[in-house]
This record gives C-alpha cells, sequence and structure tokens, in this order.
C-alpha cells in the first residue's frame, strides 16, 4: 500500500462550522451532510458484550473509537533516579500488552512529581521510541533523544523540545480494578499542577496557545497518529442573548 510522503506545507485554518445556519430544535436530516450521515444507519448497529470480548478486542475499539485522543509524554523519576516517560492517554495508565504494571504508573506515585508534556508533530518519531518495552533499569531520554529541562519544584524533569509542559505532583492514585474478576486493569492519576512552561512563540496576543504554531498530535487508533485539520468556532448559547429565539422554537415544536 502506497502511503505519500508527509506534507510539512499543510497548516490549520479556521472556517465556519458545517452548519452555520443550524436553528434551535432543527433535526439532523435538515441538511444534505446530515441526510448522509443517518443514511448509515441502515446498516444497524453491531453491538459488542464485553463480558464477551478478549482484551486485544477491547482495547482496539477503545483506541480507535476515542478519537482524536491527546498525546502526552509523562516525564517521571524513579526513587533511585532512573527517568521514565512513555506516552500515556491523559492519566488513565493501562497495564502495558503483557499485563504488567508500567514504570510510569510505580514512578507516579514516588512523591518526586512528574510532567505532562504535550507531543507535536516536530518531535513524534522521538516521543514514540519512548514507548518501547525496555526494561525498568533502561534510560528512555537516551534512547529517544529528547532533552531534560529542570522544573521550578519537582525532581522529575520536563522535555525542553516540548512547547507547552505542565509540572505536576501527585493528589491522587485510584487502582482500577475489574468489577467482576477484581483485576487491576490501570490506575487513575490525578495532578496538582504547579507551574505550566509555555514557550513564548507559541502564544496569541490573547494568551492562549497558537494551534497553527503549536502542530500537537492525537492518536486515532492503532498505531496512528494525526495532525489537527482545520478547526471551525460555534459559540456557547447565552441563555439572556438566545431567549427569545429558543422561546420561539419550542413553542414551534410542539405546536401540532
Amino acid at each position: 500500500m502506497y502511503i505519500p510522503p508527509f506534507d510539512t506545507t499543510s497548516y490549520s485554518t479556521t472556517t465556519q462550522s458545517p452548519n452555520p445556519s443550524w436553528t434551535y430544535g432543527q433535526k439532523v436530516d435538515a441538511t444534505p451532510a446530515g441526510k448522509d450521515w443517518l443514511a448509515g444507519e441502515s446498516a444497524g448497529w453491531k453491538v459488542y458484550n464485553t463480558v464477551e470480548m478478549d482484551k486485544a478486542n477491547i482495547r482496539k475499539l477503545l483506541n480507535s473509537g476515542i478519537a482524536p485522543r491527546p498525546m502526552t509524554i509523562v516525564s517521571t523519576i524513579s526513587e533511585d533516579g532512573v527517568t521514565d516517560y512513555p506516552p500515556v492517554i491523559s492519566f488513565g495508565i493501562n497495564r502495558n500488552a503483557a499485563g504488567h504494571l508500567k514504570d510510569t504508573t510505580r514512578n507516579l506515585k514516588n512523591g518526586q512529581g512528574f510532567a505532562v508534556n504535550i507531543i507535536s508533530e516536530a518531535f513524534i518519531e522521538n516521543a514514540n521510541a519512548a514507548a518501547v518495552d525496555a526494561p525498568p533499569d533502561v534510560d528512555e531520554w537516551t534512547l529517544s533523544g529528547l532533552t531534560k529541562e529542570k522544573c521550578v519544584q519537582i525532581k522529575a524533569s520536563r522535555v525542553k523540545e516540548s512547547a507547552f509542559s505542565l509540572e505536576c505532583e501527585l493528589y491522587k492514585s485510584i487502582d482500577i480494578t475489574h468489577p467482576v474478576t477484581g483485576e487491576h486493569t490501570s490506575t487513575l492519576i490525578l495532578a496538582h499542577v504547579k507551574y505550566f512552561h509555555v514557550r513564548k512563540d507559541m502564544l496569541t496576543g490573547r494568551g492562549a496557545v497558537d494551534l497553527v504554531k503549536f502542530k500537537p498530535v492525537g492518536r486515532v487508533g492503532d498505531i496512528s497518529y494525526a495532525r489537527v485539520g482545520d478547526t471551525y468556532r460555534i459559540p456557547i448559547p447565552s441563555w439572556a442573548q438566545e431567549e427569545g429565539k429558543i422561546q420561539e422554537a419550542l413553542k414551534t415544536l410542539a405546536s401540532p
């Protein structure tokens, strides 16, 4: 299968939303795109009973269906000073493919802090190398080619190449067990963010991170990653401003 080379000239742009003329109460099939989307329902639904599924297929559906997922490097330090930072999905850290506890989970609980580093396109291969299932005594910084940078308060280093890092201390860790088997399947990490480390050239005049410059990477299933495409802006409705329109729409919808 031919896969074209990465297009370094492609950038995100902001467009109108898919249906800018949408009104309160309007059904999805009111637009051609909506009709096409709903036409797929004719194929029916496949319902999976998780009790009857193996772990590999459950993981496959979760990884491909919950997408895109922001990709981060969590940089930690073990009690004996060995550093580790494999990519994780937010702060729900699953066991590895062999069913063993990841080094990151152990290190997060040792009280020495950790940094959450957002991954951008320029160093995705470096970050991916840190996901190798190496023994605990292997320093993945060396393997990845990424650079340690001191944090303000914690002992763990942040990734210098990351334009957006969060310096964190552990607030609470919750081991998640399977409700039927009692097997420890993952760990939920709640982090107290102590400092933000943001590269100045990434900030807009409003103090937000510029998406076009930032080029964050998302995960979309199996070994596939994704870049951010075009964005569109949809304001959250304000009752004070929209009450008249909403009340009128409700009256219309309630009419026989």
